[in-house]
């Protein structure tokens, strides 16, 4: 991602932040309800730290990985018959060309203002780890995602158990901890929440967010020009699934990054047609 910094003020508070709900819940919300020296202590604290490294893992697996470059040499070969989907720009119908990194873009790649560069399959610019979401680390992401929902959702169950434990220890030199996970909890749990079930949504459809807009846009010229617009990548839920997390299911929530191809041609709905087809976007 060229000499950019990785260790941004808002990565720095996503470390602190997971720092904080792991200690928290470790030696005050467990502690508190069973004890880390029981059996059902040690159970819980080695299920939530095996949680907790498979969330570090991939959220530093998301950070680090380059989402996917273009090529210097990448240019679209119109007459390939393997792959008949040719994007093209809404004003002038030319293929798809980055002015500022002076290449042709492949499709669904766009150029992030933020990394100045174009990226593969792009999603969109994470401030919070500081890295583009595309091609090569939107699984990772997405994993990333789903196992801090679950660490949040573990913690507030560990919290309000704890409370449920009458010792003057909680409500006394532990009040302000208690008070601080919970600010942080809740509202992260359901953010996380909204997030995931979003992305879940796009995953299902291969879509990415950006192309969610373009498709809701599409759609509306195509309404209005009495036509049906289909997203040209959704080849159904099953083959999007495994698109999008790779063709082992076991890996799928692995911090590994199953991406299928290079990321400069995707499958389409029209594979099967042999003329060239076209797409309007930016």
């Amino acid at each position: 991602m060229g000499s950019k910094k990785v260790f941004s003020p808002h990565v720095i508070v996503v470390s602190l932040a997971i720092a904080y709900i792991y200690f928290s819940t470790l030696f005050v919300f467990l502690n508190q309800w069973f004890g880390l020296r029981s059996s059902p202590g040690i159970i819980h604290a080695f299920l939530f730290t095996a949680l907790a490294l498979l969330c570090v893992c991939n959220y530093a697996r998301a950070m680090f990985t380059d989402p996917g470059r273009v090529p210097p040499s990448f240019a679209p070969d119109i007459e390939d018959p393997h792959h008949p989907i040719h994007e093209i720009k809404r004003k002038g119908g030319d293929l798809r060309y980055c002015k500022k990194c002076r290449l042709y873009k492949p499709p669904r790649s766009h150029h992030c203002r933020v990394c100045k560069r174009c990226v593969l399959r792009m999603d969109h610019h994470c401030v919070w780890m500081n890295n583009c979401v595309g091609h090569a680390n939107y699984k990772v992401f997405f994993v990333f995602v789903a196992y801090a929902l679950l660490a949040c959702v573990y913690s507030l169950i560990l919290l309000v158990g704890s409370l449920t434990v009458d010792t003057q220890q909680s409500k006394g030199s532990y009040r302000s901890v208690y008070i601080i996970s919970g600010l942080l909890l809740i509202p992260l749990s359901m953010a996380l929440g909204v997030f995931l079930g979003w992305h879940i949504y796009l995953t299902l459809q291969n879509k990415t967010t950006i192309e969610y807009y373009e498709g809701v846009r599409a759609m509306l010229v195509a309404e209005q020009g009495g036509n049906v617009y289909s997203h040209p990548y959704d080849l159904g839920v099953y083959e999007n699934l495994i698109t999008v997390l790779g063709p082992n299911i076991l890996c799928w929530f692995c911090p590994v990054s199953s991406y299928i191809g290079s990321g400069l041609r995707f499958r389409t709905a029209y594979d099967r047609h042999a003329t060239v087809t076209t797409i309007s976007t930016s």
